[in-house]
């Protein structure tokens, strides 16, 4: 190898220990024009993968990994693999191609005499592709296989294995469930790798995705924020777009759960604007789902449709996807996406509490209420075994709906705790929705606290912009003779945009086929416009529509003046 050729390979080992990607990535590429050896190729690689060059970054370690198995270099060759399998899994979703470069991993591994930490990575692949796959019992067995092996051998190439064994394992406890339990090991294991434990930055990457996603599912929110606010500090040093898009997406998502729904808007654009430098496809559809949620929560639903077109066969979208089509009143088609989802993940984890109490109430509109009442009382079970107040809240609150759909009786201590659940995870959009559910069940019997409960449940609804939510609490009241108008003025202002158009295309006296053709849209989603129209502005008919919106048109030309000459 030329001296020129050595200078310039320790030039990039160097910049990439200090986390200077950019020089690294142009130290590599000067060594690779004057001789392509294994060495810059797997340099440049993994420049480009912190730079978020993920396809270039992927292309250039597979090259180096063809010359490592030429030399032969068995070691590195193994190294590359098991880098290749990570990288396919958390950036580009391609488990396929995951699972390829970890039989190969395995099989290096198996063939020629390695240092023994490569089998505690063999296992953490192992894991991490079980986690990828919605298997969380599966990544739990392996990652304390892999702890087990780590502890008693030598360290190795790569990051700190039993630093990222312990997220391993404490992101799998927390998604079955065993919330105090797992975040112990991920605030250990994060403690010890933002320390600097190990040297290497990949160590603190892979703790800090594994404790930021587990946080935020369940809802840890103090634990969460703290996490994530580390891992910013660690990205101002390093630069990590994936850690960061991570971060926006998760961060995002429990200020969309606790209320903040302005602050999880900016996390979300945050994510999107990075998007279109990266090569991320599996977050990018995952921050799309969640903005789609927080579009249904506003009232939104054909914006959350269209952030979706597209991606209906993603498994990120299933609960979006289940909520559009329960909103639009297509039951068939929401039981078809959550059941599908459901019997994918399992219905012993975390994720799968929220499509299963949706699956319940889609059950309930389908008139399936003996299939409703046997997945709540599933999911009301699978809570009293574990520590985890999301699946309290949620199975407690399935049970009190087939109940009220049932008139039967109990619904309302069900309902009371979730109420209690969804109080302690203070997320304000669930204490409204379970305060409306407690005003249903209790109606006349105690009409004056079905009231109490339903003016709550509005306020709630109102102050976070549930304008939907909002609409059908204030029509409960007034089916009690409540006079409930809505916070502010009634009028174009509560309407999206393509219901504002729907309400001008009735002011011209259309008819739904008409405004089909004019819309380029189908007429079931006309009459469901026209429906939400009447609905939000309490409009008795089309006629009540049409001359509603004669009005505001007289309205504005009026405001706007005579014409000028």
């Amino acid at each position: 190898m030329p001296d020129g050729t050595a200078a310039l390979l320790v030039a990039g080992e160097q910049a990439l220990v200090a986390g200077k990607w950019a020089t690294a990535r142009d130290s590599f590429e000067a060594a690779l024009e004057q001789e392509e050896t294994a060495e810059a190729l797997n340099g440049l690689g993994s420049a480009l993968g912190w730079l978020d060059e993920t396809e270039a970054s992927l292309r250039y370690r597979e090259r180096a990994y063809a010359e490592f198995r030429r030399r032969p270099d068995p070691l590195q060759a193994a190294v590359i693999a098991m880098q290749l399998c990570s990288q396919y899994a958390a950036s580009l979703g391609n488990v396929a191609a995951s699972r390829g470069w970890l039989g190969r991993f395995e099989r290096l591994v198996e063939q020629f005499e390695l240092p023994p930490m490569m089998e505690a990575w063999v296992l953490l692949c192992r894991a991490s592709l079980a986690s990828a796959s919605d298997d969380p019992h599966a990544a739990l067995g392996y990652g304390r296989e892999a702890l087990e092996v780590a502890q008693r051998a030598p360290e190795g190439l790569g990051p700190n294995a039993e630093l990222c064994a312990l997220s391993e394992i404490g992101a799998a406890l927390v998604e079955t469930g065993k919330v105090e339990e797992g975040t112990a090991l991920l605030d250990e294991a994060m403690a010890a790798s933002l320390a600097g434990e190990d040297q290497g930055p990949d160590t603190v990457r892979y703790t800090c995705c594994k404790t930021v996603v587990a946080c935020a599912r369940a809802l840890e929110v103090g634990r969460a924020t703290r996490w994530i606010r580390a891992a910013d500090e660690f990205n101002r040093s390093y630069g990590s777009p994936h850690v960061y898009i991570l971060c926006r997406l998760h961060y995002g998502a429990v200020l969309l759960a606790t209320g903040q729904w302005a602050g999880a808007e900016r996390e979300f654009s945050a994510a999107l604007e990075k998007m279109p430098r990266t090569a991320e496809p599996r977050l990018h559809v995952e921050v799309l789902a969640k903005l789609a949620e927080l579009r249904l929560a506003q009232g939104r639903t054909e914006e959350a449709v269209r952030l979706l077109d597209g991606f209906e066969d993603n498994a990120a979208t299933s609960h979006a996807l289940g909520s559009i089509q329960l909103a639009r009143g297509e039951f068939a088609v929401a039981a078809a996406i959550l059941g599908r989802r459901a019997r994918e993940v399992g219905e012993d984890c975390l994720e799968c509490a929220p499509l299963l109490e949706l699956l319940v109430q889609v059950e309930i509109e389908q008139g399936k209420v003996r299939e409703a009442g046997a997945r709540a009382r599933r999911l009301a079970e699978l809570a009293t075994s574990l520590d985890c107040d999301v699946i309290v809240a949620r199975g407690e609150r399935a049970l009190g709906r087939v109940l009220v759909a049932t008139e039967g009786d109990g619904a309302l201590a069900h309902l009371e705790r979730a109420l209690g659940a969804f109080a302690r995870l203070e997320m304000p959009l669930e204490i409204a929705r379970t305060r409306m559910l407690l005003a249903r069940a209790i109606g006349e019997a105690k009409r004056e606290v079905a009231i109490a409960e339903a003016r709550a449940a509005l306020s709630g609804f109102e102050r976070l912009g549930a304008d939907a939510d909002a609409d059908s609490a204030a029509a409960f009241l007034r089916s009690l003779g409540v006079k409930a108008a809505r916070a502010g003025p009634r009028g174009i202002g509560v309407l999206t945009k393509r219901e504002s158009e729907v309400l001008r295309l009735l002011g011209e006296g259309l008819s739904n086929r008409e405004m089909a053709e004019r819309m380029f849209i189908t007429r079931k989603t006309v009459e469901n416009h026209v429906a939400r129209v009447l609905s939000k502005l309490e409009l008795r008919g089309r006629g009540e529509a049409a001359a509603y919106a004669v009005r505001l048109e007289l309205a504005a030309d009026s405001s706007r003046g005579p014409p000028r000459s």
